[in-house]
């Protein structure tokens, strides 16, 4: 399986609109293997600024892999899947406002122990 991967291998990215999938040279699939050598699927988040700089020339040259009707993507060497999503935005809370009730069981609990040493 490694010799068709670094023979005839692509990168799949998945994207919101579905995975494409890019052909590579003999350098970036060997480069691709090193980097997917134990995760099939890896987000884009997680690649070190070299490797995200890789995947965006990869992608921004557009050597995208067509598939002919005959050809199934099971029959694709994939080397490894990057997830390339757009950011989730988290909405940030409101603060929390204090227990007024617990604040003051609290400094009477210390009021009180103060009081006994």
């Amino acid at each position: 399986m490694l010799i068709r991967k670094l023979s005839a291998g692509v990168l799949r990215v998945v994207t919101p609109l579905g995975p494409r999938y890019i052909k590579l040279t003999f350098s970036q699939r060997l480069y691709l293997v090193w980097i997917f050598r134990h995760f099939e699927i890896l987000p884009l988040q997680v690649l070190s600024n070299r490797q995200q700089a890789l995947i965006d020339a990869l992608c921004g040259q557009q050597q995208f892999l067509a598939l002919h009707p005959t050809e199934r993507v099971e029959d694709i060497a994939i080397i490894g899947s990057v997830e390339r999503r757009p950011r989730v935005e988290v909405e940030a809370l409101p603060p929390r406002r204090l227990n007024v009730s617990a604040v003051a069981a609290v400094a009477s609990l210390t009021t009180n122990l103060r009081q006994r040493s």
